[in-house]
């Protein structure tokens, strides 16, 4: 971990981005891990990166941080979307209040364990809780219930249950498990 500098991305950076995303959904762990396909993220055309990585390098709706090894490249990543109280999440649902919600979790299998992801985590609610007008009163995760690992790290990162289950977009069948970090005081 040590040799890795955790740091939100810069709008032109696109092509790395799209490129550790790519890599993301190559993972075997990719199916309970995204919702989303490696064909998918393939066949999007350069603007969609060039904007999904400048609306996550600067202002209030999102946060992309970044691992970055001494070489340049990227071991890892996780971004905040800020839900605005009074709005709809991505599930339809109300949002009573403002909040953070954890997407895009990836760290390389070989970078797995070494402390990155807590680096990674670190970096996301430091800044979560950064934000004024208004605060964030939680960071939230849905988690697939077939991904065991990943509800594992989440645990014993602090994330707690919160008992709210909800379908799998475009597989009714599967379930997302949603955990909560509540702000500290």
């Amino acid at each position: 971990m040590k040799q890795h500098v955790i740091r939100t991305v810069q709008a032109d950076e696109w092509e790395k981005a799209k490129e550790l995303r790519i890599a993301a959904l190559r993972d075997p762990a990719a199916p309970v891990a995204f919702l989303d396909t490696l064909e998918d993220a393939q066949a999007r055309p350069d603007e969609f990166w060039q904007g999904r990585v400048a609306g996550a390098a600067s202002g209030r709706a999102a946060r992309q941080f970044v691992a970055e090894a001494a070489d340049g490249r990227w071991d890892g990543s996780v971004t905040v979307l800020v839900e605005e109280g009074g709005t709809t999440d991505f599930f339809g649902n109300p949002v009573e209040a403002a909040q953070g919600h954890l997407v895009g979790v990836f760290v390389r299998e070989e970078q797995r364990g070494t402390g990155l992801t807590e680096a990674l985590f670190t970096a996301a609610l430091e800044w979560a809780w950064s934000l004024e007008g208004p605060g964030l009163a939680r960071v939230r995760l849905f988690v697939h219930e077939e991904n065991a690992r990943a509800a594992a790290f989440y645990r014993r990162y602090g994330f707690e249950a919160s008992g709210r289950v909800v379908p799998v977009p475009g597989d009714s069948g599967a379930r997302e498990l949603e955990y909560g970090f509540a702000r500290p005081e």
